[in-house]
């Protein structure tokens, strides 16, 4: 374990992420303007693609921050079956689920049971395929379907709040498998799926479009839904950061583009992958 995530390990990472909440969402207008105008300031936002080009123009931080784009700044793949990337990010990792495993970084990898919290479901996913993407602080920070589903499940995972990166998928252990998490399940013509939004460090908090912002608690909240979205419609927002992962079962055969491998610059929108039956 490196310096980085010991220091992570001491944190406490769950009242540093509330305080992060509670700044975030204040309307109060010296936070508001010292957060929005600092952050646009040091990672050199521009607003040319959203639809409110004024650092004033939004509430909160955290309005801010899931600033929604314009119509057209985003196309969608029309690709029969193609495979969108859910958001804007980078390509983490990529590729099949062998012996129930997803590759987190070389040399270390996780159990899809354990993502899910549900090693019954897991086992739909043996010998599928993934795709996880990581959003950085100055990505758009909406997350969309990558294909067409139904909607029947959520699962709220508490968890820990390790910051998300390459130092942390090399040295944290099941990174993914331990920080907090919403697992959406979908049912879908090539069978059961999932994207998992992981959350991380100074996240804020987690919405989906069929439960709202996410309360934190301690346990496991699980909820049925009946929702169906089409490829490209919005699933969910981070406010501040992380992580977004695709899970794909056998019956899916799917196949990634040749292109897509570790530190791929995507986004959301852009086809990653195509459907085979």
């Amino acid at each position: 374990m490196n310096l980085f995530t010991l220091a992570q390990n001491l944190a406490p990472q769950q009242a540093l992420s509330q305080m992060a909440g509670h700044l975030a969402k204040s309307q109060n207008p010296y936070i508001k303007k010292a957060f929005i105008h600092s952050f646009a300031k040091v990672y050199d936002i521009d607003l040319a693609e959203y639809q409110r080009g004024d650092l004033n123009d939004y509430v909160s931080f955290n309005d801010f921050f899931t600033r929604e784009l314009k119509d057209t700044a985003r196309p969608i793949d029309k690709t029969t079956n193609s495979i969108i990337s859910p958001a804007d990010g980078k390509i983490s990792q990529i590729g099949n689920i062998k012996h129930g495993q997803l590759l987190q970084a070389k040399g270390r990898d996780y159990d899809v049971g354990q993502l899910l919290a549900d090693f019954e479901l897991g086992k739909s996913f043996l010998d599928g395929s993934f795709a996880t993407i990581y959003l950085a602080p100055t990505n758009y920070h909406r997350v969309h379907m990558p294909f067409d589903g139904k909607l029947i499940a959520t699962r709220y995972v508490p968890g820990t709040l390790f910051s998300v990166n390459n130092t942390t998928a090399e040295h944290v252990p099941d990174l993914f498998a331990r920080n907090e998490r919403l697992v959406c399940e979908f049912e879908s013509d090539f069978g059961r799926a999932c994207v998992v939004l992981v959350g991380a460090m100074i996240v804020a908090g987690i919405e989906c479009v069929a439960t709202g912002a996410i309360k934190r608690t301690p346990y496991i909240q699980h909820r049925t839904h009946d929702l169906t979205l089409q490829k490209g419609d919005e699933l969910g927002r981070f406010y501040l950061g992380s992580t977004a992962i695709i899970v794909l079962p056998k019956s899916a055969q799917t196949a990634w583009g040749d292109d897509f491998v570790h530190g791929k610059v995507v986004k959301m929108g852009e086809k990653i992958g195509q459907f085979y039956q």
